[in-house]
C-alpha cells in the first residue's frame, strides 16, 4: 500500500534540498549544450538508479532498532541541514565556476543515446553520497515505506531536473542559490524536529 502523506513529505522534503544543488546546474548546463528532453532522460534514469540504492539501504536501517533508527535519522536532517548553511556562503560565487565545469563535460555533438548516456554519467557520478540521497535513506529508514518514499523522492527529482531543463536559467536570475539553500536547511531542521519529537513522545 501507498502512503501518499508519506510520498508528499518525501516529495517536498527532497524538492527542496535538491533545488540548490549542483545537479540542477548541471542539468540546466548540459540542457543548452545537448538535446532537453535526452538530458532529462539520462539524468531521470540516473536518478532512478541513484534513489532505488538509496531506498535499498533504508530499507536495510529500518531492521535495526526503533530509537537507533529515529536518533539516526534526525542526526541526518541536522547534518543536511548544516551542509546546506555552510554551503549556501559561498552558493552564488561558486555557480559560474560550476556551470564552466559541467559544460566541459557537455557534448555538443552528441545525438540520441550518447546524449542519454553522457547525462546518466555526468549525473550519476555528481549525485553519488549526495545529501538527497542520504536524506532518502533517512526517510525509508523513519517511515519503513520504501515505495512511497521511492515514488516521492524519484519525483522530486524528475520535477526538479524538469525545471533545470526548462526554466532554469530564468528561475536563477530571480532566486538566488544561497537562498534556495536557505530554504532548504530550514526544511531539513523541521524534519530533524518531527523526528526527535516522535523519538521523544
Amino acid at each position: 500500500m501507498l502512503d501518499l502523506l508519506v510520498i508528499a513529505l518525501t516529495f517536498g522534503a527532497i524538492f527542496v534540498v535538491e533545488l540548490p544543488d549542483k545537479t540542477f546546474i548541471a542539468t540546466l548546463v548540459m540542457s543548452t549544450k545537448m538535446r532537453p528532453l535526452f538530458v532529462w532522460i539520462g539524468v531521470g534514469l540516473a536518478f532512478m538508479v541513484q534513489t532505488g540504492i538509496a531506498v535499498g539501504l533504508g530499507k536495510a536501517a529500518s531492521f535495526l532498532p526503533s530509537g537507533l533508527v529515529q536518533g539516526a535519522a534526525a542526526t541526518m536532517f541536522l547534518i543536511g541541514a548544516v551542509i546546506l548553511l555552510r554551503e549556501a556562503r559561498s552558493a552564488d560565487e561558486d555557480e559560474p565556476e560550476q556551470e564552466e565545469e559541467y559544460a566541459a563535460k557537455a557534448d555538443s555533438s552528441a545525438h540520441g543515446l550518447k546524449v542519454v548516456a553522457t547525462s546518466f554519467i555526468v549525473l550519476f557520478a555528481a549525485e553519488w553520497g549526495d545529501l538527497s540521497q542520504l536524506l532518502t535513506l533517512s526517510l525509508v529508514a523513519k517511515y519503513d515505506e520504501p515505495l512511497s518514499v521511492f515514488l516521492g523522492a524519484w519525483g522530486a527529482l524528475l520535477a526538479v531536473s524538469g525545471l533545470a531543463v526548462i526554466v532554469g536559467r530564468v528561475l536563477l536570475k530571480h532566486v538566488k542559490l544561497s537562498v534556495l539553500h536557505y530554504v532548504g536547511a530550514t526544511v531539513c531542521l523541521g524534519m530533524a524536529g518531527l523526528t526527535l519529537w516522535e523519538l521523544l513522545g
